[in-house]
């Protein structure tokens, strides 16, 4: 598919953002003071500001109301009822850190609990579509949970769990990769069954349906060199996952520290995110011929 920049934003930003108020929603770790202000402040601009990103990708934004109304159907829209939700639930938690107050723990175990449901109904999102075989199995919710807290991890200052984490994540991303690359095989999908037409024999394409390319073609049928796959995994794999665990391991626990991983994790975590989408093959393809 097309990889939307919007849609790889929104994706890594506000995941990253929900992992981190998971954390300091749980009280691992619970600031105070202005530190507990940066902390929070910091996972409500990235939450936030990728549900923001999102809306760009609205055919039309000024109706983005609507995504919270289809919630018993729609996996969009428990994602939208459940991030506002856990941002407005973790708000006095927030304020209790940043003013000490002092007040019990127990809004931030839900809200934390909401976190992970909001990055849970992103994956369900794609993870739904059986016509995208590569996104239709496990790998897809443990992607976005592992890249979700284990950044959140690595900005909350959890040197242990992030390590732990990152570990968690190399073995996910090769997975998905192994799993993602047999998907589309493994389903036997073939133009007879695209067309519906199979049972008269074997199909070949002898006139292209449209003389100019289309939405579906634009953006159900995005082509990535193969020579561009093995560079951008390694990059994935290597920032995303093995540099951070090499780095949680041998450096101190100082800022400076901590930025330098995090901002090496989220350059791992944007190649990843681009080759989630770009390396999806929609069943689609079949009938233009393209796959």
């Amino acid at each position: 598919m097309h990889p939307a920049p919007s849609v790889i934003v929104f994706t890594v930003i506000s995941g990253m953002g929900f992992g981190l108020l998971a954390f300091l929603g749980m009280g691992w770790p619970a600031p105070s003071g202005w530190q507990a202000f940066f902390h929070w402040g910091l996972a409500y601009a990235l939450a936030a500001g990728g549900l923001l990103a999102s809306t760009f990708h609205l055919g039309n934004p000024q109706r983005f109301l609507r995504a919270f109304s289809q919630w018993r159907s729609s996996w969009l829209s428990r994602e939208a009822v459940a991030s506002v939700a856990a941002l407005i639930l973790l708000a006095p938690m927030a304020l209790s850190d940043w003013l000490g107050f002092g007040w019990p723990r127990g809004l931030g175990v839900l809200g934390a609990g909401l976190c992970l449901a909001t990055i849970g109904t992103t994956s369900m999102i794609y993870a739904q579509i059986k016509a995208i075989p590569r996104w239709n199995n496990w790998t897809t919710p443990a992607l976005f949970l592992t890249f979700a807290l284990c950044g959140g991890a690595i900005l909350s200052g959890n040197g242990a769990v992030a390590l732990a984490l990152s570990a968690l994540l190399a073995a996910v991303l090769l997975a998905a990769f192994a799993i993602g690359d047999g998907a589309f095989a493994r389903r036997a999908q073939s133009m007879g069954t695209a067309t519906g037409l199979g049972h008269l024999g074997q199909m070949r394409v002898f006139e292209h349906p449209h003389t100019a390319p289309n939405y579906l073609m634009r953006e159900m049928i995005y082509m990535v060199a193969r020579k561009h796959i093995r560079p951008l995994r390694a990059i994935a794999l290597i920032c995303a996952a093995l540099l951070p665990a090499l780095l949680l391991a041998v450096l101190p626990a100082a800022l400076w520290a901590y930025t330098l991983i995090a901002a090496l994790h989220l350059i791992g975590a944007f190649a990843a995110r681009w080759l989630f989408f770009a390396q999806a093959e929609h069943v689609v393809g079949l009938f233009y011929g393209q796959r």
